[in-house]
């Protein structure tokens, strides 16, 4: 009689894992794809896109989601990749066309989605070990990765409804059970957000022991870009400085004196960055409507320049809809204190719904668009 060939050992890897993470790693990384891409259209705008200037959280929470989605995928990838990993190895290596295409989408989702979660952690921490341009990068990796999930998720829909309908609660032969890997990759990520979190989420900042900015700077608010490294310390602090403000065939310059001599607004904004921390702050000065205005000029879209004399952010255009909003500030004052040199004296642009690299620090120039 030919002997029947053993059955195969029951373990905690298996699609049964590997579906029931992945549904919640599609949902990070869909969060983090669809804010990724709202963050990168504010920054470098359609013709077609449109921002709002209200609520003036909107950016806050959108870049905080992207990257707190961003690092909950982190431990759901690894358990899910644990789960599959015998499978990832079996024989044939390549076989027929149709199998060389599927593990050739396979082997592309994998390597787009560590890529795209890697770089973006160590951008957090604003370390940057490599020779090309993180955002743009960044930018197209997400399309390749999106697509390859969307790919994966089309070939493979059989087997993941197949593998929700097993239960996980059969104890297998060796290893752990299926019913603590799952709980350790719930729990491995919500331990990720919350020592991320908190550098967006302020009543959490008490946890946020890894997060790079959590709340600590200058004025209570953090700094990405000092005065010093930017090369501005000597201009800013000049007594012949003026902000010239440009409206057509006018032109007016202001000194700080100038400036405060205006009417004064406060208003409370969040200050948010692509890294994912944000701040809220009182800031105080002049709304930049009223600056455009004294200058005889209609609002439009508006051009900003820094002191700094190189930099990819040393100019920034500011949508009609926020040139117009009465908390759009050239601000003056920070927390009730004149502000500090790192947060962009004399003057700076605050905006509502903004990333902070677009809210123009050391402002040298204004220019109302035709």
């Amino acid at each position: 009689m030919t002997a029947r060939p053993p059955e195969p050992t029951t373990t905690a890897r298996g699609p049964e894992i590997a579906a029931r993470v992945g549904i919640p790693l599609g949902a990070a990384l869909l969060v983090c794809f669809v804010t990724g891409l709202l963050s990168h259209w504010i920054q470098h705008p359609p013709d077609w896109f449109w921002w709002p200037a209200r609520p003036v959280w909107l950016y806050r929470l959108t870049q905080g989601a992207h990257v707190i989605s961003g690092v909950a995928a982190i431990p759901l990838l690894l358990v899910k990749l644990w789960a599959v990993y015998p499978r990832l190895f079996q024989r044939p290596v390549l076989g027929s066309p149709p199998r060389i295409a599927e593990r050739a989408s396979i082997a592309l989702l994998v390597g787009a989605v560590l890529f795209q979660l890697a770089t973006g952690l160590v951008n957090i921490a604003q370390y940057y070990p490599w020779k090309f341009f993180f955002p743009a990068a960044h930018h197209a990796m997400a399309y390749v990765a999106i697509g390859a999930l969307a790919v994966h998720l089309a070939v493979k829909l059989p087997v993941i409804r197949a593998a929700l309908g097993r239960p996980v609660d059969s104890p297998p032969e060796t290893g752990v059970s299926r019913r603590a890997v799952l709980t350790a990759a719930w729990v491995s990520s919500a331990v990720a957000v919350l020592t991320m979190a908190g550098q967006t989420v302020p009543f959490l900042r008490w946890a946020a022991v890894l997060a790079p900015r959590s709340g600590e700077g200058p004025q209570g608010v953090p700094i990405n870009r000092t005065a010093a490294a930017a090369g501005v310390a000597d201009r800013a602090r000049d007594p012949a400085y003026r902000l010239v403000v440009v409206a057509g065939g006018r032109t007016r310059e202001f000194s700080r004196a100038d400036l405060a001599a205006l009417p004064q607004t406060s208003a409370d904004l969040p200050i948010a960055c692509v890294e994912g921390w944000s701040a809220s702050a009182r800031w105080t000065g002049v709304r930049l409507r009223d600056l455009v205005a004294a200058v005889g000029a209609q609002t439009g879209e508006v051009r900003c320049e820094s002191l700094e004399t190189a930099g990819l952010y040393r100019v920034s255009v500011l949508p009609e809809p926020h040139v117009r909003a009465p908390d759009t500030l050239i601000a003056l004052a920070l927390n009730g204190e004149t502000l500090d040199l790192d947060h962009g004296y004399p003057c700076r642009l605050i905006a509502p719904s903004r990333p902070g690299v677009l809210q123009t620090k050391w402002l040298s120039r204004i220019e109302v668009l035709p």
